[in-house]
């Protein structure tokens, strides 16, 4: 059973740095590719980034490449979201994800099996 936290949003200034983490309570961890959406208010669900199963490939939209840094510590079980150079369209509530199915790792949340309860990130101008 995978069971994830997320912990690390809050209200920041553009131009600030914050790190989203999501921990999973469970032993299986290292068997999923992880992933980061975010949602706005009256917007979809949206791909941030994703990773593989050992760390070894990573994924971005490309709204947050170069600024936002996915990573991974499978002896943590824990998956992270490095922010840097928010901007308020980066205003969201950001959500972890993980995903079993194959190699190719997922970009689309209906590829992801198991969903965190999300975190608030607000950036002011």
């Amino acid at each position: 059973q995978v069971r994830l936290v997320t912990s690390g949003g809050g209200s920041v200034q553009a131009g600030d740095s914050l790190r989203l983490s999501c921990a999973d309570s469970g032993r299986t961890f290292s068997n999923y590719h992880m992933g980061w959406f975010r949602q706005a208010p009256g917007n979809e669900r949206a791909f941030v980034a994703s990773i593989s199963r050992t760390g070894d490939r990573t994924y971005y939209h490309e709204s947050v490449k170069g600024r936002f840094t996915i990573s991974r510590d499978n002896a943590k079980n824990t998956v992270y979201l490095q922010m840097s150079s928010l901007e308020p369209e980066d205003t969201a509530v950001y959500y972890c994800a993980a995903g079993s199915q194959g190699d190719w790792v997922p970009v689309l949340a209906v590829q992801f099996d198991y969903w965190g309860q999300g975190t608030q990130v607000t950036v002011s101008s």
